[in-house]
C-alpha cells in the first residue's frame, strides 16, 4: 500500500482524488454486505489484500507496456472465488477487475482485453445460484472498470504534460543561461581584453613622460563606461550591435597597438540579425589578434557575392597555441551565432605566421 500510495502521490492530485474516491464507493458496500453476511473478518481481510493488489497496478509506472501480468491473474483469482464463499456481497469488485482489464489492454494495444474486461462483470450472470451475485452490481462492472480506466488515463496524460512542461522550463533555462554566457564572453570578454591592453599602454605612456597618456586615459575611461553598459544590456538581455562603428573602433584599437590595419568595406545596408552577427564575430576576430598573436599588420574586409556576406580578418605575427586544441570559447560562441542563419566559420593559418579568419552568412531575401 506505501508504493502505490507514494504513486499517486507523484501523480496529479486530481486524478489520485478521483480513484480513491471510485475504491471507496465500491468498498463501503462490499463491506456492508460482508456484514450482513457474518464473514466481515475474513471479507475484509481479502477486500484489503485485493485493494493493494489492484492499486499497485493501476498506479504503477511499467517498464514494459504491459507492467505486472502476475498482478491481474491475482485479481482475477481474488475476485471470482471469493464469490463461492462471500456470495453476492463480492460482485462489486468485478469492476475493479474490469477496471484493471482496461487498463492493461490500453497500455498494449490489445482489442481482447478491452473485450474480457467489458465481460468480467456480465460473466457472472451465469453462476448456477444467483444468491451468489448481485445482478445490478455484475452489470454495471464494464461502467465502473471504464470510469476507473478513464480517470487513471487522465491522470497519466496530465502527468505527462506536467513532466513535459518542467522539461521545456529546463531547457529555457539552460538556453537563457547559454545565452547569458556567450553574450558575456562575447561583449563584457572582448572590452576586457582591450581594457587590459589600453592600462598597459597607458603605464608605458606614463613611464616614457609622452604626452598621449592624457589622451590614453580618457579612451580608458571611455572603455569603462562601455564596458557598465555592456554589463547592464548582457544582464536584462539588451543587445544592440552596429557593425560600422565597430569597425572604425577596431581601426583605432589596432592602431593605438601599433598594429597597421586596413579596412576595406564593399556592402552595405545588411539585414539586422547578419549585421549583428558579423559584428561579434569582428569583436572576437580582433580579440584573437590582440591576445594570440604579435601582429603588425592586419586586414579586414567585408565583401559580399551572389548574396553571400564574407568577413575575413588576415594578420600577421600568429603565436602557436599555448595547449593543443585550444581553439577557445570565441569561436564556439560565434558558431552558434551563424549556424542559424546558415553560417560557417573557416579559419587557416600559414608557415609564414599568416593567420585568416572567415566568417560566412548568406544575406536572406
Amino acid at each position: 500500500m506505501s508504493r502505490a500510495r507514494a504513486k499517486l502521490e507523484g501523480s496529479p492530485w486530481v486524478g489520485g482524488l478521483g480513484l480513491a474516491a471510485g475504491i471507496i464507493g465500491l468498498a463501503v458496500p462490499v463491506s456492508a454486505g460482508l456484514v450482513e453476511s457474518g464473514r466481515a473478518i475474513e471479507g475484509t481481510v481479502t477486500l484489503v489484500v485485493l485493494l493493494a493488489l489492484h492499486l499497485r497496478f493501476v498506479t504503477e509506472l511499467p517498464k514494459r507496456r504491459a507492467g505486472s501480468w502476475w498482478i491481474v491473474a491475482v485479481q482475477a483469482w481474488l475476485t471470482y472465488l471469493p464469490l463461492t464463499v462471500f456470495g453476492a456481497a463480492w460482485t462489486p469488485v468485478c469492476g475493479l477487475l474490469a477496471g484493471a482489464l482496461l487498463v492493461m489492454a490500453g497500455r498494449i494495444r490489445s482489442i481482447v482485453l478491452a473485450l474480457l474486461a467489458l465481460a468480467c462483470g456480465p460473466v457472472v450472470l451465469a453462476a448456477p445460484e444467483a444468491s451468489m451475485i448481485h445482478p445490478l452490481w455484475a452489470i454495471a462492472a464494464p461502467l465502473v472498470g471504464a470510469a476507473e480506466f478513464a480517470v487513471v488515463t487522465l491522470a497519466k496524460r496530465a502527468r505527462e504534460l506536467t513532466e513535459a512542461r518542467t522539461e521545456v522550463m529546463r531547457k529555457a533555462v539552460a538556453l537563457e543561461r547559454r545565452r547569458f554566457t556567450r553574450d558575456l564572453h562575447d561583449l563584457v570578454g572582448h572590452r576586457l581584453t582591450v581594457l587590459v591592453l589600453k592600462v598597459q599602454l597607458l603605464e608605458r605612456l606614463v613611464e616614457e613622460g609622452d604626452d598621449k597618456a592624457r589622451a590614453e586615459v580618457t579612451e580608458t575611461l571611455l572603455l569603462l563606461r562601455d564596458l557598465s553598459a555592456d554589463v547592464r544590456a548582457v544582464a536584462h538581455g539588451l543587445r544592440s550591435s552596429s557593425l560600422a562603428p565597430e569597425l572604425g573602433s577596431a581601426r583605432s584599437l589596432l592602431e593605438s597597438v601599433r598594429v597597421r590595419c586596413q579596412i576595406k568595406v564593399s556592402c552595405r545596408d545588411l539585414p539586422e540579425e547578419v549585421e549583428e552577427a558579423l559584428t561579434h564575430a569582428l569583436r572576437e576576430g580582433v580579440t584573437n589578434v590582440l591576445r594570440h598573436a604579435e601582429a603588425r599588420q592586419c586586414s579586414i574586409h567585408l565583401v559580399e557575392r551572389e548574396r553571400l556576406v564574407r568577413l575575413t580578418i588576415r594578420n600577421d605575427g600568429v603565436r602557436p597555441p599555448r595547449r593543443p586544441g585550444d581553439a577557445g570559447q570565441g569561436l564556439l560562441n560565434l558558431a552558434e551565432r551563424v549556424s542559424p542563419l546558415g553560417g560557417w566559420l573557416e579559419a587557416t593559418s600559414s608557415r609564414t605566421g599568416q593567420f585568416t579568419f572567415s566568417v560566412y552568412v548568406p544575406r536572406k531575401k
